[in-house]
């Protein structure tokens, strides 16, 4: 298991968005979850998020995966990467990389990205929107990061698949050695590249934009019907300036945008069912033959575990606990089974050993586990 040597609280107060820093020994005795080996043969799945990016002599290439072995046959000793993002949904031993900062909030969570690059590999000086800790495992990295300043820093384009600016100076100048961690808020440039064989571990939180809660929303809105509704004005009046918009009008208009986002209730299930939904694929699969309530009753009952798919999101608010939105959808639960909807949302494993003998003791909990595991939310092995 892995531990933090720092206390994330005082993490989040004095550098949380504000600055980055280097975190020297984040990790005690760090081990790298994952082989390079290992990293490949991810990069070779359909199902997986890959890229490979190179930077010999300058000349800048990106492609993004599934790759073959013909791939690796023919690779150069230098400049180059192979990335996988939300690797913590495909390799248990990376997922556990995670769970030192599962005390963030899970909706901020976006996924862990790992990168295998030899020497002089990296993806070139950019800029993220994003919070990000990135862990050093095996070999060393030099990192630059310089400050933030919005319209200070040039984008080129090197290569249509890599968002790169054309050079920052560096504030934070340093190499990374296993175990050390980078913090980087949103905002602030920085470039890394490997000194000899690495990899880098990038723990990635990320809020949404305003534009995507608005254009969500209105496909939320869609979805549900709501606001099916013309304007109704059984008032109207003729006006001599016909191609004008009416201060009246427009305060009608303007009430009608208004009073969805004026629903509470609308809203809290939109955010619910929006903040619910991984921004990469889940390793969902559906059991072949549906779990009935009865082996479900029985698995539990001989001190068996339930499982989470790794990086799906269970989240209720704090106002009402009790419906829990899970992968977009939502979860109504009684409100005398509260601890279901935490076990839900602050657990990974669903067993007695975390819940106590209660959980086996109401058909209407045991029915709502199995409706989870025959979606493919939570599997047992």
């Amino acid at each position: 298991m892995y531990q933090l040597t720092l206390s994330l609280d005082e993490f989040l107060r004095q550098y949380w968005q504000k600055q980055p820093t280097i975190i020297k020994g984040g990790f005690a005795e760090f081990q790298d979850p994952i082989t390079p080996e290992e990293l490949a043969g991810l990069t070779m799945e359909e199902v997986v998020d890959s890229r490979f990016v190179s930077n010999l002599d300058n000349n800048w290439q990106a492609e993004h995966g599934p790759f073959d072995d013909d791939k690796f046959a023919t690779l150069p000793e230098r400049n180059w990467s192979f990335i996988v993002q939300a690797a913590n949904h495909w390799h248990d031993g990376a997922a556990q990389l995670v769970k030192p900062f599962q005390t963030m909030p899970q909706w901020l969570f976006d996924d862990l990205m790992i990168s295998f690059s030899v020497e002089g590999g990296g993806v070139g000086p950019h800029i993220d929107q994003y919070d990000v800790f990135i862990i050093q495992g095996m070999g060393k990295r030099h990192w630059r990061v310089g400050a933030k300043d919005v319209g200070q820093y040039k984008e080129t384009q090197r290569h249509q698949a890599l968002r790169q600016i054309e050079s920052f100076e560096a504030e934070i100048d340093d190499i990374l050695e296993p175990g050390d961690i980078l913090y980087i808020p949103p905002g602030f440039p920085h470039d890394g590249y490997a000194l000899e064989p690495s990899m880098s571990y990038s723990v990635g939180f990320r809020s949404p934009k305003e534009q995507e809660l608005i254009s969500n929303f209105a496909d939320y809105v869609l979805a549900h019907d709501y606001g099916d509704e013309h304007l109704h004005k059984p008032e109207l009046r003729t006006q001599n300036n016909f191609g004008q918009i009416s201060t009246s009008d427009l305060h009608s208009l303007v009430g009608m945008l208004k009073a969805t986002l004026d629903n509470e209730e609308t809203l809290k299930d939109f955010m619910g069912c929006m903040l619910s939904q991984s921004r990469h694929q889940l390793n969902i699969i559906e059991p072949s033959s549906k779990w009935s309530s009865e082996d479900v009753y029985q698995h539990l009952d001989n001190g068996g575990n339930i499982l989470k798919v790794s990086g799906l999101r269970a989240l209720a608010h704090e106002s009402e606990p009790n419906i829990v939105y899970v992968n977009g959808e939502m979860f109504k639960i009684p409100e005398e089974l509260t601890d279901v909807a935490l076990l839900m949302t602050s657990h990974d494993v669903i067993c007695l050993k975390n819940s106590g003998e209660w959980l086996t003791q109401n058909s209407a909990v045991i029915s709502l586990i199995t409706d989870l595991i025959n979606k493919g939310y939570w599997f047992i092995e």
